[in-house]
């Protein structure tokens, strides 16, 4: 997490959007930022390259307020997808603590796929965070393009490993929110673990979904 003060009943969280260069990363941030409610989100700050959509990170600012008035604050980015950034990649995954892992659903991007998680696994380990414990959850984007490998396969290769995997379209909007909200719901059952949010700071998860992902 970016930061907890349990003085003054705050608390800072950070999801990040990994995945190889055009995913559709910045994609879904764009879209996740349309749909949800004005007073929900905050500025959206983007910055674009010739090389790469997204040579730093997106930041997304939500707020949410419990009856008890613990605050919590949850921050998106996204990281570049070029392998010529690493060193950025691994600075954004710094202290995340969720991550949306978005991948290319066409055939002929399969092996950039698993290259690029497997540079997931080794930066999540550089930075000192346990791929098994962190909440992950799987995007397959672009699915409004010819050349796809199909839900059955892609289902039958991750089911085993157990992570929530949804099927998008970033450009048309679908599946955005579903896979945002997989995330949000992992995060807080991860902080809830380590921090008793419902028993001690009695923070509802259904009001702080609910919140997190309000739409217009």
């Amino acid at each position: 997490m970016i930061e907890f003060d349990e003085l003054h009943g705050k608390l800072v969280l950070k999801l990040v959007y990994y995945g190889p260069a055009l995913s559709g990363k910045t994609t879904n941030l764009l879209s996740l930022h349309d749909r949800l409610q004005q007073e929900g989100r905050g500025e959206l700050m983007l910055l674009d390259t010739t090389e790469d959509r997204t040579i730093y990170f997106d930041l997304l600012p939500f707020f949410y307020v419990a009856p008890s008035g613990f605050k919590i604050k949850l921050k998106v980015y996204t990281v570049p997808g070029q392998v010529r950034h690493d060193a950025t990649r691994k600075a954004v995954l710094q202290r995340a603590d969720a991550v949306v892992f978005v991948a290319d659903s066409r055939i002929s991007q399969m092996a950039v796929n698993a290259e690029s998680f497997a540079n997931l696994e080794q930066n999540l380990t550089l930075v000192g965070l346990d791929v098994e414990k962190l909440p992950l959850v799987v995007q397959f984007n672009k699915r409004d393009l010819p050349d796809l490998v199909s839900e059955a396969e892609l289902r039958e290769i991750w089911g085993p490993t157990g992570l929530p995997v949804f099927m998008a379209s970033a450009l048309q909007g679908q599946g955005v929110l579903e896979t945002f909200q997989a995330a949000v719901e992992g995060v807080f059952k991860s902080m809830d673990q380590k921090l008793g949010l419902q028993q001690r700071y009695q923070v509802d998860q259904k009001a702080f979904v609910q919140s997190m992902v309000k739409t217009i």
